[in-house]
């Protein structure tokens, strides 16, 4: 039997796994992107089975086929997802958004593609870069886990070069009426040109719009605009750059400033002062929310109700047991938070816990032991907090416990060496 007729009639019988996962795929894109603020037209489709056979048959012209495995390992988006940017210059979130949604199968293929020019032409061509990918298991439920042997092709360019890349493809390469005119080539190279032009302007709309976002006195108008006023903001308070992959769930911090009616750039500049620059590993928007939290402890259930609104559930599993052992270690870390500002009287009435531990170790008010001890449970009170699931009532109770433990502990200390009269130079 022919290959190509033995694998056209195995994807008609798989179409619809194709189709899922790609629809899973797009699914968990979309939702990472439009969490951070990035705006973008995130698409899917399993390949439609007519065109896979042309494409097939002009492959296998050139390499033929010997099996249907063949089939398979050539033709890489039988799953395709398609991320058209508004703003070219946020690919980097959208490559920290597919290296950690899903497992890369390959390199990323970057286009143009280096040493590959294009004849008798005065533009580039297709700018993109195209990933090969399968869904990771973890984030699966056990029914769709399956779904993870699928091989995804993730597309992601500009809105402007996914449109010239369509128009380009189906009249250059599918020509249905002969191979293009000299002159039908010129003027592709031309729409080139034009689509590379209006990548740049995009670029400079970007940065309006950041200018806009800043203006003091205006409400910001959705997460959206709230995530280019800390781009902006965060490159002065950390004297470089932030990309959007360092951003997080800038989407709930929006509605969380919206009800504590501190949804202007003046009102939202002050928690901004304690940023730091590892945003991989405590993203903007969670530093925000932090410095807000820390302010006024009666915010936790306000936002505990946000990350629920969300996430379509409550994230507190363990019951009413779960939730008494949540309040008891929330206030544990409000009363240590009291201790670090107590001991550092010259701070700043808002700063980030792990500036008050480095000043505390620094000036010698605690020593490395409780320094380590401290910083793991500040790390679990940012999982608590910030992650997807709270753990259970028993592995809480012990955190609350050891917490309570080392604020007594801190407190005895200080009190019996005079620690915390005024020594809190960095």
């Amino acid at each position: 039997m022919d290959p190509i007729d033995e694998f056209i009639g195995r994807y008609l019988r798989e179409y619809d796994f194709y189709a899922e996962a790609a629809r899973l795929a797009s699914d968990a894109i979309k939702l990472d992107l439009d969490a951070a603020g990035v705006r973008a037209i995130v698409t899917h489709r399993a390949k439609e089975a007519r065109r896979l056979e042309a494409k097939c048959r002009q492959r296998h012209l050139v390499t033929p086929y010997g099996s249907v495995a063949d089939i398979y390992d050539d033709i890489v988006d039988l799953a395709g997802i398609r991320v058209a940017l508004y703003f070219p210059g946020e690919r980097d979130h959208v490559d920290n958004a597919v290296r950690k949604l899903f497992k890369l199968a390959s390199d990323p293929k970057f286009f143009p593609e280096p040493g590959k020019a294009r004849a008798g032409k005065r533009f580039t061509g297709y700018s993109a870069v195209h990933y090969r990918a399968h869904l990771r298991e973890g984030s699966l439920t056990e029914s769709t886990r399956r779904y993870a042997a699928a091989r995804v092709e993730i597309q992601v360019a500009s809105v402007l070069m996914h449109a010239w890349s369509e128009v380009e493809h189906d009249l250059a390469y599918k020509p249905l009426e002969g191979s293009l005119s000299e002159e039908e080539e010129a003027i592709l190279d031309e729409l080139n040109g034009l689509v590379l032009a209006g990548e740049i302007a995009l670029e400079r709309l970007q940065k309006a719009g950041k200018a806009r976002s800043s203006i003091s006195g205006r409400k910001f108008a959705n997460h959206y605009d709230l995530a280019a006023y800390l781009l902006d903001r965060a490159a002065k308070h950390l004297d470089g750059p932030v990309t959007d992959s360092g951003l997080g769930r800038v989407d709930q911090l929006f509605e969380l400033i919206r009800a504590l009616e501190l949804d202007t750039p003046e009102k939202v500049s002050p928690y901004l002062r304690a940023l730091h620059g590892n945003v991989e590993v405590r993203p903007l928007a969670e530093q925000v929310v932090d410095e807000l939290l820390t302010e006024d402890a009666a915010r936790y259930a306000l936002y505990r109700s946000i990350q629920s609104k969300y996430s379509g559930r409550d994230r507190v599993s363990g019951g009413d047991a779960a939730r008494l052992e949540l309040g008891r270690f929330v206030a544990a870390w409000i009363l240590f938070e009291e201790t670090m500002r107590d001991l550092l009287p010259g701070s700043s009435p808002i700063s980030a816990p792990v500036s008050m531990l480095r000043k505390l170790a620094l000036s010698g008010v605690i020593n490395e032991s409780q320094l380590r001890e401290a910083n793991s449970l500040r790390q679990f009170r940012n999982e608590l907090v910030h992650g997807r699931d709270v753990p259970p009532p028993e592995v809480i109770a012990s955190a609350a416990d050891a917490l309570t433990r080392l604020n007594k502990s801190i407190r005895s200390q200080s009190s019996g060496n005079g620690a915390g009269q005024g020594s809190n130079d960095d």
